[in-house]
């Protein structure tokens, strides 16, 4: 599957680009290089990150020319710097440094962050296993078709995705400042958390006593990082938020936007977004009272961040689906639970064979490319990766199913309880993980 990606699949579009005209900047560290030149000349230069000359610069590193004077597609302001400012704050150090050399030194750093997150979603869920498993996962996490993108992009959805893992980590650990300041730092993909973070400060303020560390942690993040920006930058905030609104006419929408069909599409795919959101913020809700050592509390979590890849994040970013690892290993560990569900049983087949296609046909591919013409190897060249989009709506309707047979049993009245009978979050919970199964059996039953 790596060569796959960085032998036949990144070389293929890399020439797609040249013959468009856009082959003279950087393709490995795409993502990253906006960030290194903003915070190199905000350092050096104060230079504005937002500003239309920035932005031409961005271009000339990605495509080897400024889209505004060769009077280009899409727009004249396409990849212009679209993070809050902060984010510069944090790479300041790298900007010191050449391009050329921190992008592989950065390669590096989210290949280990990214493997740290499965440990982390592991101990988040609560879920002991063998090395030898805890290492396979890594090694099929690393060899994704997501994974994959957001290493060669060297896409910062990596970094908040290991964030989360180890702000929810922390969090079934009782480490409820850390948690809410991990939380905070992972702001730099704001729209990544949106959800998750708008249910757990929910959470929080529901027993507040016991979980105000939660939302302390996540507010002083929080503040600290936009106050900062704001003496460097006061009016970044309205100038960030205008770039994000000038992305919308290039960028794609949401995956359940592509749902609505006909000629009333532009009025029903945003209905489809708003109805599923409002449904996953009125599940989140009911589950405000949810013990963070309790199943329930994860599969809301992971829930959420199913929502998010459908409703949230844009149609082309298929690297920020690492937020879907926890789901996935919910439903890979758990889901005997509901296998007597023939509706079940057979979305998780699609699901399983949506998610290991990937996996199935790059060896294919790579076998017959000395074999077919050029011509004919095109036509097949992006099978492996044709279910890329189908994988987080599978992910989400099975969530959905395990939360509709767990909480629509009457077993939400209980939830709280072990919090108020024993004046600490997550006492509820199993002092050793081996024990989750068992815990997780009986309230089911």
């Amino acid at each position: 599957m790596v060569y796959y990606h960085l032998g036949l699949f990144v070389p293929a579009a890399t020439r797609a680009r040249a013959a468009q005209g856009f082959g003279n900047g950087y393709s490995f560290g795409a993502d990253l290089y906006p960030i290194w030149l903003t915070s190199r000349e905000t350092l050096l230069h104060h230079q504005n990150p937002y500003s239309r000359e920035m932005t031409r610069q961005i271009q000339i590193g990605l495509f080897g020319k400024g889209l505004a004077a060769q009077g280009a597609a899409p727009s004249p302001d396409y990849r212009a710097f679209s993070y809050p400012v902060y984010v510069d704050l944090l790479f300041w150090p790298l900007a010191l440094l050449p391009f050329p050399g921190v992008r592989i030194g950065w390669a590096v750093i989210l290949c280990a962050i990214t493997a740290i997150s499965v440990v982390l979603w592991l101990r988040a869920l609560r879920i002991a296993t063998r090395k030898v498993t805890v290492a396979s996962l890594i090694l099929l996490t690393l060899s994704s078709y997501a994974v994959l993108e957001g290493l060669f992009a060297e896409q910062a959805g990596l970094v908040a995705g290991f964030l989360l893992a180890g702000s929810l980590a922390a969090l079934v650990g009782r480490r409820l400042f850390l948690s809410g300041g991990l939380l905070g730092i992972a702001l730099i993909k704001p729209q990544m958390i949106v959800l998750v973070a708008l249910y757990l400060l929910l959470w929080s303020s529901c027993q507040w006593r016991e979980r105000w560390r939660f939302a302390a942690g996540f507010l002083l993040m929080a503040g600290v990082f936009g106050g900062s920006s704001l003496l460097v930058w006061p009016g970044w905030i309205g100038q960030w938020l205008q770039v994000i609104l000038g992305y919308r006419p290039y960028s794609t929408p949401p995956l359940v936007g592509y749902l609505a069909v006909g000629p009333v599409r532009s009025f029903t795919g945003p209905l489809l977004i708003v109805t599923l959101l409002a449904i996953a913020l009125a599940f989140a809700w009911r589950m405000r009272i949810a013990s963070a050592a309790s199943p329930e509390f994860m599969l809301t979590v992971s829930l959420l961040f199913a929502v998010t890849t459908v409703a949230v994040l844009p149609g082309h970013a298929v690297y920020d689906h690492v937020v879907l690892l926890p789901g996935i290993l919910l439903i890979g560990f758990w889901h005997s639970i509901e296998a007597s569900k023939k509706t079940y049983r057979l979305i998780l087949g699609l699901g399983a064979l949506a998610l290991i296609w990937p996996w199935i046909c790059a060896p294919e591919i790579v076998m017959l490319r000395p074999i077919l013409s050029p011509q004919r190897f095109s036509t097949i060249l992006m099978l492996p990766i044709r279910t890329a989009a189908s994988i987080p709506f599978c992910v989400l309707a099975l969530l959905s199913l395990m939360a509709w047979h767990r909480v629509g049993k009457n077993e939400i009245e209980g939830l709280g309880r072990a919090d108020t009978q024993s004046g600490s979050e997550g006492a509820s919970g199993p002092e050793d993980p081996l024990q989750f199964s068992e815990v997780l059996g009986r309230q089911v039953t």
